[in-house]
């Protein structure tokens, strides 16, 4: 019986459902190890609004990375970035054009830090510019980290990519806290995503190393551009559609953050920050399942199979997390943002239903845009990013309660996840090529 136990697990494992669910999975626990990192900083900290509201502006910015991550993903598993050692290649001289880049939008972003700091929403005197001033390097060094995962992904180590997500929240929480005791406060807690993109990228440069480098391969080199497959630029390029496409879903993710540091009270901006934190678990189990929809996508979409079950064997683990998470919600929010947070920032409680069913919706608007940007289509786009446009004009109109603002973020998020799934689904399968022969 343990044989047949341990032969099926092992069969799970290795099949397509076991990868998605798996780094569905890491996604779960990385989302588990940042609410940790909430309820630390939420209690240590006074105005956690102004650390969400930096956090929600960076997140808008890391999806430079993302998209890379999904076209390195994509054009690693079908061969065009090389393999072996001259993917090493092409990564190293990446990572060399991208270290020159760095240093030119850090120095652009400390002489700008005091519209970002009024732009994002903190007070840009005690120490708020300076925070502001880490987001654009902090984005940066979130793009090397996502090529790199992007990578993993493209040779089947999801493993890796799984081990990566949970630790940079656990190196950020550690990092963070360990700021935040020294005095440095908001800032402090901000640097710690800082440190867990440093820590990370060394991580998963190591594990490529490991299983590509061969034993005459010069490590940390700056790669020789001979045998690089493709300049950096010209990959940015061809990720535009994903950059746009994906910066829309963080607009739509992260702008009812920024737009509350505007329109609430600090006490009440904190309040509502710490609900939507707890809201947004489902769009991390999206991502964890978007990690193996492209790269599945792309390789089915090639081989002329089927692409639709792929999106909706992602969108079914998208549903199965959020049906406890939707009774949690509705039964128990009150008693579990006072309890975890606090008192004093559960006063939104009311909120967390309609936010945790607007990202719930949001998970599945994610997973059809990926959907799409893996089969490379574009009309989605204008649609999309009228919904996200559209947003933030509605927020700024909507009444001054958290529950009416968290409803009106619904509103807005039901009518994307309608559009996008209508979207994806309107083309017919590609069919499987006939055999020759």
């Amino acid at each position: 019986m343990r044989a047949r136990v341990t032969a099926a697990l092992s069969s799970l494992q290795g099949s397509d459902t076991g990868k998605a669910a798996g780094l569905a999975g890491a996604m779960i626990a990385n989302n588990v190890v940042a609410l940790i990192s909430s309820v630390v900083f939420a209690r240590m900290l006074n105005d956690y609004g102004a650390l969400a509201s930096l956090i929600s502006y960076l997140l808008i910015l890391t999806v430079f990375g993302q998209a890379l991550q999904v076209a390195t993903a994509r054009e690693g598993v079908l061969g065009h970035l090389g393999t072996g050692e001259d993917l090493l290649h092409t990564l190293e001289r990446w990572a060399r054009t991208l270290a020159i880049f760095t240093v030119v939008a850090t120095v652009v972003s400390i002489l700008l830090r005091v519209q970002i700091a009024q732009l994002v929403g903190v007070r840009h005197n005690s120490g708020g510019s300076w925070a502001a001033a880490v987001g654009i390097p902090a984005g940066c060094l979130y793009l090397e980290v996502s090529i790199l995962r992007g990578a993993l992904q493209g040779v089947g180590d999801y493993k890796s990519v799984g081990i990566s997500l949970v630790g940079e929240q656990t190196s950020r929480l550690i990092g963070g806290a360990i700021l935040v005791a020294a005095g440095l406060g908001v800032a402090g807690a901000y640097l710690g995503t800082l440190i867990s993109y440093i820590a990370m990228s060394s991580y998963c440069a190591v594990t490529l190393y490991r299983q590509l480098a061969g034993p005459e391969h010069t490590r940390w080199g700056f790669g020789d551009r001979a045998r690089a497959k493709l300049a950096l630029g010209r990959h940015v390029a061809a990720a535009s559609i994903p950059i746009v496409g994906l910066a829309v879903i963080q607009l739509l993710q992260n702008v009812d953050l920024i737009v509350a540091k505007h329109r609430f009270s600090n006490k009440t901006d904190s309040s509502y920050a710490v609900a939507a934190v707890a809201a947004k678990v489902l769009i991390w189990v999206a991502m964890g399942a978007g990690f193996y929809l492209v790269p599945e996508t792309s390789r089915r979409h090639a081989a002329g199979e089927d692409t639709r079950t792929v999106l909706l064997r992602s969108i079914g683990i998208v549903a199965v997390c959020a049906a406890p998470c939707m009774l949690i919600y509705a039964f128990g929010a009150h008693p579990l943002l006072e309890a975890v947070f606090g008192k004093d920032k559960a006063t939104a409680s009311a909120s967390l239903l309609p936010l945790g069913a607007a990202f719930t919706v949001l998970a599945v608007t994610y997973l059809a845009v990926q959907y799409m940007l893996a089969l490379k289509r574009t009309a989605f786009l204008a649609v999309i990013g009228a919904v996200a446009i559209v947003e933030p004009i509605l927020l700024l109109q909507a009444h001054r309660s958290p529950k009416s603002f968290a409803l009106m973020v619904l509103a807005v998020q039901a009518v994307g996840a309608i559009l996008a799934l209508a979207l994806a689904w309107r083309h017919p399968p590609v069919t499987e090529r006939p055999k020759v022969g």
